[in-house]
């Protein structure tokens, strides 16, 4: 039941957003293709909000353009441009069983009751809520009512998907549940999905692509292994998964912690070696996470499979750390 057809791509121009002398958006030029699950991560600041709610029309430009499909729709008011839209908060209607919220859209576009019928009915296969379609919200749990305003978001075919934290609210067992069908609805309809997120988990596990952002800029943008493999400055290797940082001759590199080999001093093996002490060992289940204090540098901590047998490594034992030369990425300097 794709809706391929009703997908759009977005392209913002060189949009800025001012607050008086403050700066939320800086002159963000972006290409969001059509059909495609595009992540806008940063820490609080950063302007993914602001940037998201400029798309939907919630917040007025300062300068620059918004087109859809290659039309501006800078004029538009966000009632026109029918998006969808999904906040952290269900807003559903209290009052409303799961069919109607579902239905409400269509029906204030007074689509025919047959069309609105099939529709729902489709909406709630997709979202695997059907046996649930006669009770009011309260009744259900905070994954299934977010799912309710999933549907009730795409069930009129937008062309575009604008997400804004959708599932902060949830715990983390349900949030990763939700997660896994957020991205299963997408490859289902096709629409252009536009997601905002502080938490790099949903970022890299569910994206086509990533903008990171810091500041009102778009630091870095990829899919989610061009930016964890190659991260192009710190700021995006530290926000994008843990990275340690090596200073040498001037220039900086990243270096994550399970690409570091951890061995009894002695026992290490590779060009890139450096000797050191256990500081602490923490046990997460499938990881050990070592921090090992290495003269002369910053600590460094290093991912070891917990499954590969033996016990930890006690504390104050000497290791070697080797890892090989593609490990360490080069960092621009900011």
């Amino acid at each position: 039941m794709a809706d391929h057809a009703h997908s759009g791509s977005l392209h913002l121009k060189s949009l800025t957003k001012r607050y008086g002398a403050s700066t939320a958006v800086d002159n963000v030029d972006l290409e969001i293709q059509r059909g495609e699950f595009l992540t806008l991560l940063g820490p609080s600041g950063s302007g993914k909000t602001t940037l998201l709610m400029m798309m939907a029309g919630f917040q007025d430009i300062t300068s620059g353009d918004i087109l859809l499909d290659g039309v501006s729709i800078v004029g538009t008011p966000a009632e026109k441009r029918n998006f969808g839209m999904v906040f952290q908060g269900y807003a559903l209607f209290p009052h409303m069983t799961v069919r109607d919220n579902i239905a409400y859209p269509l029906s204030v576009r007074k689509r025919p009751k047959a069309e609105i019928y099939a529709r729902v009915a489709d909406m709630l296969d997709l979202v695997r809520l059907g046996a649930f379609a006669d009770r009011l919200p309260k009744q259900l749990s905070g994954g299934q009512q977010q799912r309710v305003a999933l549907a009730r978001a795409l069930c009129f075919a937008p062309p575009v998907l604008l997400l804004d934290e959708p599932l902060g609210a949830l715990d983390k067992k349900l949030r990763v549940e939700v997660q896994a069908q957020l991205k299963d609805i997408h490859q289902s309809v096709g629409t252009t999905f536009v997601y905002v997120t502080h938490d790099q988990e949903e970022a890299l596990s569910m994206s086509d692509r990533v903008v990171i952002m810091q500041n009102g800029r778009i630091e870095q943008l990829g899919t989610p292994a061009e930016l964890y493999q190659r991260p192009r400055t710190a700021f995006a290797a530290s926000f994008l998964g843990k990275s340690n940082f090596l200073h040498r001759d001037g220039v900086v590199y990243a270096l994550r912690p399970e690409k570091i080999d951890l061995a009894v001093a002695g026992n290490g093996k590779g060009a890139n070696k450096v000797t050191g002490m256990v500081q602490s060992v923490t046990y997460f289940g499938a990881v050990l996470k070592y921090q090992i204090l290495v003269p002369g540098m910053d600590l460094i901590e290093v991912d070891v499979d917990a499954w590969r047998g033996g016990a930890p490594l006690a504390v104050d034992t000497a290791v070697d750390l080797t890892w090989a030369d593609a490990a360490a990425v080069r960092l621009e300097s900011e």
